[in-house]
């Protein structure tokens, strides 16, 4: 079994319907650390523009899908 993964871009989406979404990324665990502190809710990163987005804990959009919240800060994606 190879350890080969990709490379994380600059920019990451779990929704598969984005435009930043890269199923390879996914094939393996991966980890988000923003301004050094490990988060697991993460829906979306940009390294380059420094910030994070994370579902609303109780807002909705007109899809019903949790509205995301942008946090900025130092954004280290890594593999577990």
């Amino acid at each position: 079994m190879s350890d080969n993964k990709p490379a994380l871009p600059d920019r990451l989406s779990i929704d598969s319907r984005s435009k930043h979404y890269v199923a390879e990324c996914f094939e393996h665990e991966i980890g988000i650390k923003l301004n050094g502190k490990e988060r697991t809710n993460i829906e979306e990163y940009c390294i380059s523009e420094g910030w994070v987005k994370v579902p609303s804990p109780k807002a909705l959009d007109r899809r019903g899908q949790p509205l995301l919240i942008k946090l900025k800060g130092e954004v280290e994606p890594f593999y577990k």
